[in-house]
This record gives C-alpha cells, sequence and structure tokens, in this order.
C-alpha cells in the first residue's frame, strides 16, 4: 500500500517556531515530528511513501531524501500555493497506482494503530474520542457508518473527531476535482468525505494512540511520549537504563555526574561533573553541559547547545545551537535555534493563582507553561520571562528586561 504525507503546510498556529522550518520538521524527542510518522507507518509495513510539500519544501528533501536511510521508498509531490487538503491531495494525482492511505504530517500515531486501520474498508477515516471536540472536525455516526463530519462545532455532536488518517482509492481524485472553495477560500478534504458520507459510502475506524500537534505547547506532550516510547522500545521499558548502555551513550561523561533514570547523549557531548540528569532525557551531538547544571525529565535538548553552571532545565524542548550558560532556570518551554540567554534569565511556568496558562491569547490547557521562544532571540543578563509568553525570532532584550505576552519578531527591548 502507499503512503500519501501531507507536509506542504506552514503550521500559523506554530508561529514563531515555523518561521525558519516546515512544521513537520520541528523536533520532537530529538527528531522531526514527521520522522516518527514515517518510521510508525514503516513498522506497520508501508514501504511506498509521498510527501507532499511546499512551505520550505528543501528542509524536507535534504533530510529524508529518498527514503533510503530509513528503510522506506519517499516520492515527492509540490504543493505551489496552501490552497488546503484537498488540493494538496490532489497533486498526488499522477503518483498514486491504487488504493492508498493518508496522513496529516503534523501528528503523532503507533504502527499497531497504523497496520489495524490498514486493514478497513475503502473509504474509511480514523477517528479519535476527544474531551474538546469542538476543536476539531466531528463525527456523527450510525455504528461503523459516518453520517455527516462538521468542522469545529459551537454544540458538538458527539465526541468523536477526525484524525487526519484516510484510506481511499484513485476515485477520490474525481471528487476533488469538483469541489467548491470553502468559507476559509480554500479546497478542504472534508467536503469530499461528506461526499462519500451522503452516499453512505464512509465508515471510520477507532484509533487507540493520536495525539494532535497543533500548537506549540502539544510539542512538549508529544516529546514526552515518545520519549518514553524510544527507550520502552529500545530497553524494554524496565525502568533504569545503565549510562554505560553504547545504544544511549555516544559522549563523555565525566566522574561525579549522576543521572538517574533514561537519557541518550550524542556523539561529541560532555556531561560536566556535579551534574545531576533526572530522565527521561535526550541530548543531542556536540552538547556542552555542565558544570553543575540539573536537567529534568523529559527535556530534549538539539546539537550543539551549552547548558552551563548552575543551570535548570525542566521538560522543554531547546532547538541546535541554543546557549542557555549560566544561572538560568528554564521550565516547561519551547525554545528555538540559536538562542542566547544572559546569566541569571529566567522563564516562569507557573500562574499564582494555579489556573490554565494563556499563550497568544490561546489556551495550552496547562497549568505548568513557560514561553515559546523563537529563533536567534538574545536576552541580557538578568531578563524575566513571564509565563505563557511569546517571543518573536530575533527578539533582542536589554539586561533587566522583563518580557510577558506576545512581542514580534525583531523588536528590540530597553534600549
Amino acid at each position: 500500500m502507499e503512503c500519501v504525507i501531507l507536509a506542504a503546510g506552514e503550521g500559523k498556529r506554530m508561529r514563531p517556531l515555523t518561521a525558519s522550518r516546515p512544521k513537520v520538521m520541528l523536533p520532537v524527542a530529538g527528531r522531526p515530528m514527521l520522522e516518527h510518522l514515517i518510521v510508525s507507518a514503516r513498522d506497520a509495513g508501508i514501504k511506498d511513501f509521498i510527501l507532499v510539500v511546499g512551505y520550505k519544501e528543501q528542509d524536507i528533501r535534504d533530510y529524508f531524501k529518498d527514503g533510503g536511510r530509513f528503510g522506506v521508498k519517499i516520492r515527492y509531490a509540490v504543493q505551489r500555493k496552501q490552497s488546503g487538503t484537498a488540493n494538496a491531495l490532489l497533486c498526488t494525482e499522477n503518483l498514486v497506482k491504487g488504493p492508498f492511505m493518508l496522513l496529516n504530517g503534523d501528528m503523532i500515531l503507533d504502527s499497531d494503530d497504523i497496520l489495524a486501520f490498514s486493514n478497513s474498508s475503502v473509504p474509511c477515516v480514523g477517528t479519535v474520542e476527544s474531551s474538546h471536540p469542538q476543536d476539531f472536525g466531528v463525527l456523527d455516526v450510525d455504528g461503523a457508518k459516518v453520517l455527516s463530519i462538521v468542522e469545529k462545532p459551537k454544540e458538538p455532536k458527539s465526541n468523536l473527531v477526525n484524525a487526519g488518517i484516510y484510506l481511499f482509492d484513485t476515485g477520490i481524485f474525481a471528487i476533488l476535482k469538483n469541489l467548491s472553495l470553502s468559507e476559509r477560500g480554500e479546497y478542504e478534504l472534508p467536503d469530499a468525505l461528506m461526499q462519500y458520507a451522503e452516499k453512505g459510502l464512509l465508515s471510520h475506524f477507532t484509533l487507540s494512540s493520536w495525539f494532535d500537534i497543533g500548537e506549540p505547547w502539544n510539542l512538549l506532550d508529544a516529546n514526552e511520549k515518545m520519549t518514553k516510547a524510544i527507550f520502552a522500545k529500545t530497553a524494554g521499558g524496565d525502568g533504569v537504563t545503565s549510562v554505560n548502555a553504547s545504544d544511549f551513550i555516544k559522549g563523555t561523561i565525566e566522574d561525579g555526574v549522576y543521572i538517574h533514570g533514561n537519557v541518550i547523549l550524542g556523539e561529541g557531548s560532555v556531561i560536566k561533573s556535579g551534574t545531576y540528569i533526572e530522565g527521561d532525557c535526550i541530548i543531542g551531538k556536540d552538547c556542552d553541559i555542565g558544570p553543575h547544571a540539573y536537567i529534568r525529565g523529559c527535556t530534549s535538548i538539539g546539537d550543539n547547545c551549552h547548558i552551563g553552571h548552575s543551570v535548570e532545565i525542566k521538560n522543554s524542548i531547546v532547538m541546535k545551537g541554543t546557549k542557555i550558560p549560566h544561572f538560568n532556570y528554564v521550565g516547561d518551554s519551547v525554545i528555538g535555534s540559536g538562542c542566547n540567554f544572559g546569566a541569571g534569565t529566567k522563564v516562569a511556568n507557573l500562574r499564582h493563582d494555579r489556573r490554565d496558562i494563556r499563550c497568544d491569547g490561546r489556551d495550552t490547557k496547562r497549568r505548568k507553561f513557560g514561553a515559546v521562544i523563537g529563533d536567534d532571540v538574545q536576552f541580557g543578563i538578568n531578563c524575566s520571562v513571564n509565563a505563557g509568553s511569546w517571543i518573536g525570532s530575533r527578539v533582542k532584550a536589554a539586561p533587566n528586561s522583563y518580557l510577558s505576552g506576545k512581542i514580534n519578531d525583531d523588536t528590540v527591548l530597553g534600549r
């Protein structure tokens, strides 16, 4: 079976992180989220992939190439204009040969779910029960049959939502060619699904492992899920892993380092004396950690990062080339690449009233969330970043600056 993955969009809700990379290339557990999806589908027996690319497509092509290093075949279709999911799928018409699976590129799925779903009848849509269905396309069903799909209804008829995984045959392309523009000015796949549903042809399959990555803070939950999955698969899920395990430790650990739990350490990285790490954590290549750093799970640190003396990082994603060198605290945050934290700069992650954090006007549904910080942000010494801050790319903050709310790209504070 062929598998089409939609990976053409920027992911505007993921800004500022997507200003310099496609959404599907955002890191989860040390790898692009798209890699996790391809590997899961491969492990379910799918070897032939078509990636629909568009926004910053070369990043995806350069990383995945022809798929050889992942044990699969990858071809590419290009959506030149972001005109909706139906239009994206239509771009693959000349590449798809028979019944195929379609996946949204911004989600996590286990291989067992993909395998079970692949045995469904065509056409079929994957579904999941959601505690907040109003944020998704909601299905009204009768047994296995889909009666209707309504996008983001104010009063959902059920808690069963569209998970962004489908089975089609090539007959879908005739439907796609005759779709009308939606109210949003796009050609949308749910409109094609409704044509199947109205004829009583569309079935659904309920998934057990689906995780949607639609907002920056969703990356933290996905990172925790996939980090734990990596260790469970490699170590059998039996708890503490020896720091001498060759599968995990490629770098150097000095005497006097304490590691409790599971840690991956990339080649060329050094953890210096006095550092305390509570897994599960992933540290990339050529990183300099410590001395006397405290890294708590589930933290993922990209390549070429410096986490220095008396720095505490908790449950965060730190992208490549970022320096957090001394006397810093970062909690529950997503930090872009090439950032530099001045000494004493700290990121708060909790409201005094313990209510859920809001970021850029949106409810994170998290009691603890620090900040989403774009690429190449420079903090002077002793800056304070409030919980729920949205900091755009290339922001420069003078010493002792207080950062809160939304701060747009290229802003200079305190000059």
